[in-house]
């Protein structure tokens, strides 16, 4: 997940949907905040400053600033589903009921 707001007035959206052990999703989470307001030149790489903070194992936050902008910061947490009203598979709520609403 990706998380974009101030102080507790955070939008949540799904980045990307990943499968795969959790090591193997926390690999790919962290080559995905690579990529974030990436410069697009070797000029611009020089001229911005990323700053990569953790949060906790799996939750990190990004800061991209340059000498043009105020910066730009985004959230990542490696989010597990536990509940699915469409998945046999998984329960329906995270009481871990499997009963609808």
């Amino acid at each position: 997940m990706k998380a974009a707001g101030e102080a507790e007035a955070f939008r949540y959206n799904i980045e990307k949907e990943l499968e795969g052990t959790e090591a193997q999703a926390l690999a790919e989470m962290l080559r995905i905040m690579e990529t974030v307001a990436e410069a697009l030149t070797e000029a611009g790489r020089g001229r911005q400053r990323r700053q990569v903070f953790r949060v906790s194992d799996r939750s990190y936050v990004v800061r991209v600033t340059s000498r043009w902008s105020s910066g730009y910061e985004a959230h990542f947490t490696l989010a597990e589903l536990i509940a699915d009203t469409h998945d046999d598979e998984l329960p329906s709520s995270a009481s871990g009921s499997t009963q609808g609403p």
